[in-house]
């Protein structure tokens, strides 16, 4: 039997747009011991709801459970209306300002003549009505219609549930759409997937082929799959726009090869008149990434033709700065240096080791100076921001200014997916310095534009040869590759005098060469010949070394399944870095064991808790009882997690290679194997060898090494960005 509590709705405390409601409701009746407790007492709920109103009687299905910070909740997982039965009741709810125009002597009037049926049968005929003395027609009205679209939102949400919606999807749509929704299903049921993030394609499309007029073929289909193809593909491969032939591919395999060419560029014709999709020159945008290319070429044109300044204090202070910091800036530092001044967007890219968080200090000491700021009005001028939170952390270590992720700058919300800075509430930032450029993708770059003002300085500071984005395109190498905008490459190694033999692999790789005699050389570079059956003991092996290093220790991996992917080599490793022990407590999730002291990772962005995709945590606590719960201490920020995030994180002896960019490691344990197949590429393994500072060890076969240097067909995004900042600027 479903638990249930009945009573009143009382307040509430919190409440989105999408209808997630945390409330107070005071408890009449229920059917669980554990719940009596509440009874004539308020326990605080949460929920989707598509309306709840103060004073009213509900009954809510669901389940007790323990919050981490507010203790025991109602958690409700479908809920009816109760319509008042007592006269009293029924008095209350008619004159609560829910019918307008009906005072308490009218109500008491339409209880006393039509008794405890009241409700029922006003709604089976607003005639009987009539038989209230000196009400009016036009009260008759109100009371009827009132009551009817009261009844039909909640029969609206049933229907959706009876579809297949969940309950949780049944409310976000109903409170999108309100009183539409019922024309919307009748009109176009795919709506639902192009204006609603959380609903899907697959969930929305099962639905349509289960009603009996549905065609296999119907156009609104086969325009939803196109949408959904586009978004999906742009998503996995980091294009930003595809080709007809591409997309009809996708779509046929999608829906299983049921149109044909006709219906499909009828329906692609279609998507453009509506500016869904944007073509050009043959090639075919979403709408959101069209206009977001076009927005950073648009800016990238204004900035470069706004007039540039120069401040003839910026040279004279260089020398009083290289002082504070106990350094020297070659050439190519004092130009990006300078040209920070007098350049309204400046890139400045290099490789490791050549001194790029060395300008971005050097920029924030002089841009003080030379407009003598107190220190928060410094911070208030500039801002520095990077993709991750462990890059922002830091840049924030090398110059003691605040820096944050781009996320949250632009304040953003993961309950609309919306940001608070925006083009209508913008940022007085005037210089912003963005670090680890590579790692921007093209819709996040898009909305941190919109949210400056269109005169804000841009510095952006990268290494070409990384990664690109994990999102959508390939901002920093678009951009150097135009040739239209002001770039200063750094060339001249800092930590190779220090012999770093590590930056001189790095160096190697991107010159498609390697010489293996760099090897073994010094202790910051080990390469550890083995076959392939024998790479997991050599790895464990070296790793006992490190066992009480395990912040500052990191094994890095192409890919996650196989014998030799990150998954395998986590268990394995969290018996050399963590073993179990009795004082130490565990809890198995999804068939994975974690224990307290455990290395973790952190997989989705958390703004509210400080926590960001790729933070690297350790368990700080487990509890296994009743009450399950994990605190994960991310670099002194307790967080705790319960059941239902627990897929938040993942254990991280072994990460991605991707997940490593804008971190760094003091050691390294990089595998390499002719086993990670089509993983073994140029600009996969330099991003490894440049994530380490102080010790790295190549373990593996020495022909899989040099495989992936010569592989220089890392998936080549299809982007437009580079042609629409020439066409801006030229």
């Amino acid at each position: 039997m479903e638990t249930y509590i009945k009573g009143t709705f009382k307040k509430t405390i919190y409440k989105t747009d999408k209808g997630y409601i945390v409330g107070l409701f005071k408890v009449k009746e229920t059917n669980r011991e554990e719940l009596e407790f509440y009874i004539n007492h308020t326990i605080p709920f949460t929920g989707y709801f598509h309306e709840l109103k103060e004073e009213d009687n509900y009954l809510f299905y669901g389940k007790l459970v323990e919050h981490e910070k507010y203790g025991e909740q109602f958690q409700v997982e479908n809920y009816e209306r109760v319509l008042p039965e007592e006269k009293d009741s029924m008095v209350d709810f008619l004159c609560s300002g829910l019918f307008k125009g009906i005072g308490e002597k009218t109500a008491k009037n339409i209880v006393d003549c039509l008794g405890k049926d009241t409700f029922s049968v006003i709604l089976e005929n607003p005639s009987n009505l009539l038989l209230v003395p000196s009400i009016t027609k036009k009260q008759i009205m109100t009371l009827h219609d009132t009551l009817v679209e009261y009844e039909s939102s909640y029969q609206t949400v049933l229907k959706l549930n009876e579809l297949g919606f969940t309950t949780k999807d049944s409310l976000i749509i109903y409170n999108k759409y309100k009183s539409q929704t019922e024309t919307i299903l009748q009109e176009n049921i795919y709506r639902f997937m192009e204006e609603i993030e959380e609903i899907t394609f697959r969930k929305v499309d099962t639905i349509f082929l289960k009603q009996e007029d549905s065609k296999r073929d119907d156009h609104r289909r086969i325009m939803a799959a196109i949408l959904y193809v586009m978004g999906e593909v742009c998503n996995l491969y980091g294009h930003s726009c595809l080709e007809a032939q591409e997309i009809f591919s996708y779509v046929i395999r999608l829906l299983g090869n049921e149109i044909g060419n006709h219906d499909f560029d009828t329906a692609l014709e279609e998507l453009i008149q509506e500016i869904k999709v944007i073509e050009k020159n043959h090639l075919y945008y979403l709408k959101e990434f069209y206009e977001a290319e076009e927005n950073i070429a648009r800016r990238c044109g204004y900035l470069m033709r706004k007039e540039e300044t120069y401040d003839k204090k910026i040279e004279k202070l260089l020398p009083e700065v290289a002082e504070v910091f106990h350094c020297t800036y070659n050439q190519e530092q004092q130009k990006a240096i300078q040209e920070s001044f007098s350049k309204n967007i400046l890139i400045i890219t290099g490789g490791p080791g050549t001194g790029k968080t060395t300008i971005i200090r050097a920029i924030c000491e002089m841009y003080q100076r030379t407009k003598k700021l107190s220190y928060e009005s410094l911070i208030k001028e500039i801002a520095l921001l990077a993709p991750t939170g462990r890059a922002s952390k830091r840049i924030s270590e090398s110059t003691h200014l605040p820096a944050l992720t781009i996320h949250r700058f632009l304040k953003w919300n993961k309950e609309n997916n919306k940001f608070a800075v925006n083009e209508f509430s913008k940022s007085e930032a005037k210089m912003v310095i963005i670090d680890e450029f590579s790692m921007v993708d093209t819709l996040l770059f898009d909305h941190l534009l919109k949210g400056l003002r269109y005169d804000t300085k841009l510095i952006l500071v990268g290494d070409y040869n990384q990664l690109p984005s994990v999102g959508t395109g390939q901002i920093l190498k678009d951009m150097i590759e135009s040739e239209k905008l002001h770039v200063i490459r750094l060339k001249e190694l800092y930590r190779q005098k220090e012999n770093s033999n590590i930056i001189s692999l790095a160096y190697q790789i991107n010159e498609d060469r390697l010489d293996p005699t760099i090897f073994n050389k010094n202790e910051d570079l080990t390469f550890i010949p083995v076959p392939s059956n024998n790479l997991k003991n050599k790895i464990l092996e070296v790793s006992e070394a490190y066992k009480n290093q395990t912040e500052s220790f990191q094994v890095l991996i192409p890919m996650y399944k196989t014998i030799h992917g990150i998954d395998a080599f986590n268990v394995c490793l969290q018996e050399v870095f963590n073993p179990k022990e009795k004082k130490k407590k565990e809890l198995l999730i999804n068939d994975v064991l974690f224990r307290e002291k455990d290395k973790v990772i952190q997989l989705t962005n958390l703004p509210e808790e400080n926590v960001f995709n790729g933070d690297i945590g350790i368990i700080e606590s487990i509890e296994n009882g009743t009450k399950k719960e994990i605190v994960i201490d991310f670099d002194g920020n307790l967080v705790r997690y319960t059941s239902a995030n627990f897929n938040k994180f993942k254990h991280a002896y072994a990460i991605s290679i991707h997940k490593s960019q804008g971190s760094e490691f003091d050691t390294v344990i990089l595998p390499i194997v002719k086993g990670y197949g089509k993983m073994l590429y140029r600009k996969l393994i330099y991003t490894a060898v440049t994530r380490c500072k102080k010790k790295l060890y190549l373990i593996g076969e020495l022909e899989a090494l040099e495989l992936a240097i010569r592989n220089n067909d890392s998936a080549e995004r299809r982007t437009t960005l580079k042609e629409r900042i020439i066409e801006n600027i030229t």
